[in-house]
């Protein structure tokens, strides 16, 4: 019979037979719907491949999850899948991440003891694999992002080319020196000033106290509660060409925020440390300075306190 078959129908065969056992089983949490009609929902408006969750994903197992999407599909779009293009594909994932920000279920009346159980994508949401279209633009995008950073003011600017995407709050570097133990020396806790990239993340950061070096795994919030330590990436930064442990992280004490308070790390909330996390894929240009002269949003020019004493 295979005899009569044409060359192309029997290859289509082939294809078929070594896709359902050369590759990895569907994950329980995902339904997979392949060149389905359009959604009534945006998710659909580049005609991409649709994912289904099947069971609610909490924090606890975010990155795992989203880490299997990508080791299935990898091989089979016409693309390199990776966990930043797919979430700046459905945006809508960001949005739910920032809503499990302490501070922000708070506002709600409601408090969060462990946000590791709670949910980030939801049974019955939908997950696009983009087509190269939109991944085509979204590069153009990453090579035209850049992250500003001004000591004095306390700020942190997401830029596209010279188009501010987003600004945030943030906490810096004390003036001090202080001996670290985990440093094993006395360290300028001042933020570091000059021009570098993103390199690198830690997706599940250990805590610990940089002074005496004992790990700890509760944090007490502004709000005098104490609470389970939020699963948040860590992003480090490479300035001037060394990697000097200067981090960008979330907080959990956002009352810190707008003074010289850490040990020399950029600090944000919780909400704005996911949006900068899937804004800065590693390589993305970092320009940390220290300006006293700045323009409010109102065009006055403001001159800000040299809050280091750089200028006296």
């Amino acid at each position: 019979m295979l005899q009569k078959l044409s060359l192309p129908f029997f290859l289509i065969i082939v294809l078929l037979f070594s896709l359902k056992y050369c590759c990895p089983k569907d994950s329980d949490y995902l339904i997979v719907s392949l060149n389905t009609e359009k959604s009534k929902t945006s998710f659909k408006k580049y005609n991409s491949d649709t994912l289904v969750i099947n069971k609610d994903v909490t924090i606890g197992n975010y990155f795992e999850f989203l880490d299997s999407i990508v080791f299935k599909y990898d091989s089979l779009v016409s693309y390199d899948l990776n966990e930043h293009v797919l979430v700046r594909a459905n945006p809508w994932i960001i949005n739910k991440l920032k809503n499990t920000d302490y501070y922000i279920m708070k506002s709600r009346d409601s408090f969060v003891n462990n946000q590791k159980q709670m949910i980030a994508l939801p049974k019955g949401s939908y997950i696009v694999l983009p087509d190269s279209v939109f991944i085509d633009k979204l590069q153009k995008t990453f090579i035209k992002t850049h992250i500003d950073v001004n000591i004095p003011e306390y700020k942190l600017r997401i830029y596209e080319d010279s188009v501010m995407l987003y600004e945030f709050p943030i906490r810096v570097g004390r003036n001090e020196n202080k001996y670290l133990k985990m440093a094993g020396r006395n360290v300028d806790l001042k933020t570091e000033t000059g021009d570098g990239f993103i390199v690198g993340y830690n997706k599940n950061p250990n805590y610990y106290n940089p002074v005496n070096g004992h790990q700890y795994f509760v944090t007490r919030r502004d709000d005098e509660k104490v609470t389970k330590l939020p699963r948040i990436p860590f992003i480090e930064t490479e300035i001037n060409g060394i990697r000097n442990g200067q981090l960008i992280h979330p907080t959990t004490n956002p009352n810190t925020l707008g003074r010289a308070y850490s040990n020399g790390c950029i600090g944000t909330n919780e909400a704005d440390a996911w949006v900068i996390y899937y804004y800065a894929p590693i390589g993305t240009k970092i320009h940390i300075r220290y300006d006293l002269n700045v323009v409010d949003k109102n065009g006055n020019k403001v001159i800000l306190k040299d809050i280091y004493g750089y200028k006296l």
